[in-house]
């Protein structure tokens, strides 16, 4: 009973913490530019790595922790370029919208990171269905809260209800298929996996709004793109360790805990074993 009673509180805190990373994302766009979230976004990618390091025991070899640095250099460049070029960034106050979708990035990393978890020591569904039940409630208490004046000025026709429609779907689709990605992937996968979309986000601003892109852009995106594939460079190699030739364990997961010589663990246990990844 305390076990259940402790993840009913864990839901509810995972549905604040997705629904505050929604809502400063999306906030972002009202500040800066589309280009700029799009990118910056890939600053989740290095807090997904600190948290599984420090809660899921996850272990980062020296090419992959290289390729996250140059993804976040490219990051640190968008927000130079914001600042240099504000007056073309398509939002009224570049600076901010960075600071927003750095904080919501962050939040993202930690509902990911959680996700993992759950995905992997309990029940897909079960997860799914509590985060859409407290995170439907925990958004419809914020916009009475935070966005009634916003909701009041709309007018509801097919040209607004439309688009409302469209990201509706797109976000169920994603929350739908997130948890598969999770379980079998990982999150900083699902992060570095996101980044791909940093490209369209740059093609649809220049040949569907017609609008400029600061020459910085192109060198951060560059710079996302190489620590990528810097990242994605190695192969991935786990070995499960067996305590004895021949012969079944009966507690594969306490053998894969207490060992501690003569091969490098390798398991990939969400939670008890270490995963390195090479």
């Amino acid at each position: 009973m305390v076990l259940m009673q402790a993840k009913w509180y864990y839901y509810i805190l995972l549905g604040i913490v997705d629904v505050e990373a929604n809502f400063l994302v999306v906030k972002s766009y009202q500040y800066t530019s589309l280009t700029s979230v799009m990118l910056l976004d890939c600053w989740s990618i290095p807090t997904v790595m600190l948290l599984t390091w420090l809660f899921l025991k996850t272990k980062y070899r020296f090419k992959k922790i290289t390729g996250v640095v140059i993804c976040v250099a490219g990051l640190v460049l968008v927000v130079f370029s914001d600042v240099h070029a504000g007056d073309r960034a398509g939002g009224s106050n570049p600076s901010k919208g960075d600071i927003l979708v750095i904080a919501g990035s962050t939040l993202y990393a930690i509902s990911n990171v959680s996700e993992e978890f759950l995905v992997k020591s309990a029940d897909t569904v079960e997860l799914m269905a509590m985060l859409g039940i407290f995170g439907g409630i925990m958004s419809a208490i914020q916009i009475c809260i935070l966005e009634r004046n916003e909701l009041k000025s709309i007018h509801w026709t097919t040209g607004a209800v439309i688009p409302f429609l469209g990201f509706s779907v797109a976000m169920f689709v994603f929350y739908s298929l997130v948890p598969v990605l999770l379980k079998t992937n990982g999150a900083t996968m699902l992060n570095l996996s996101l980044l791909t979309s940093d490209m369209w986000s740059v093609l649809i601003r220049i040949f569907a709004y017609h609008e400029k892109v600061d020459w910085m852009y192109f060198l951060a995106f560059g710079a996302v793109v190489v620590g990528l594939l810097i990242y994605s460079g190695g192969k991935k190699d786990e070995i499960q360790q067996h305590p004895n030739v021949g012969e079944e364990d009966p507690h594969p997961m306490k053998q894969d805990e207490e060992a501690n010589s003569g091969h490098e663990n390798k398991g990939s246990e969400a939670g008890s074993s270490k995963t390195w990844v090479a």
